[in-house]
């Protein structure tokens, strides 16, 4: 009995249709799978990475320092290091022409924009194991409503039906909704958690964009102090 209703076999008899689905979801399972183990490490390197920028911001190195040593870099910078380049380089280039504090409003836009750019890439792949999640369960319903369907006709042409007859056309229907949901499962399951990860790098990207723009608010605002005397 376990031989005739091995899942091989089960998929074999399927009809076209339920193949098809269970192939269908099967592929988007594995890379629901590929996905996440992508934005699983992605996600890891840019905590580790902010982690590591922000002890060597806060260590007491010149800003302009750190910020020739960001940009003499051949690879190109992301998370922090992109927030912090793209800030004091409309810094530096508005104070050649004018120091005031309306640079201060140049300066935070840019980081601004370089914020935008890394949580865009942050959430790559999210909406496609959003979706995922979303669909395959009536993926894998509608395969299996398919499935008992095509059963139910058959046992029309026949004049006596038995378990045996009917259980095998059922339980390769229903394999389809099993798959649904096994596709489904860690797909929602991830983009809960990367979500959640994506909203706490979003926040410590936030909190260093107003503490950076603050330390050049001082740096502004003592020069300009300076002046004045």
């Amino acid at each position: 009995m376990s031989a005739e209703l091995s899942f091989l076999d089960l998929f074999m008899q399927a009809s076209l249709l339920v193949k098809l689905v269970m192939l269908s979801l099967l592929g988007v399972s594995v890379a629901s799978w590929a996905m996440i183990f992508q934005r699983s490490k992605a996600l890891k390197e840019a905590e580790e990475n902010a982690r590591k920028f922000e002890d060597k911001f806060w260590s007491g190195i010149d800003i302009a320092k750190l910020y020739n040593e960001v940009s003499a870099r051949t690879n190109s910078n992301d998370g922090l290091e992109h927030l912090f380049k793209s800030g004091f380089k409309e810094f530096a280039r508005s104070r050649k022409t004018q120091l005031s504090l309306a640079t201060l409003d140049g300066t935070h836009r840019a980081m601004r924009v370089a914020l935008s750019r890394e949580i865009e890439k942050l959430e790559t792949h999210l909406p496609f194991l959003a979706t995922v999640g979303s669909i395959s369960p009536y993926v894998g319903l509608f395969g299996t409503v398919w499935g008992i369907m095509n059963s139910f006709i058959a046992l029309g042409s026949v004049q006596q039906a038995t378990l045996a007859m009917v259980a095998p056309g059922i339980a390769e229907a229903l394999i389809a909704t099993a798959m649904g949901l096994f596709a489904a499962i860690p797909a929602v399951i991830a983009y809960n958690r990367f979500s959640h990860k994506v909203e706490i790098i979003e926040a410590s990207y936030g909190n260093f964009m107003e503490e950076f723009s603050n330390i050049l608010h001082r740096q502004v605002t003592l020069k300009s102090g300076n002046e004045g005397v």
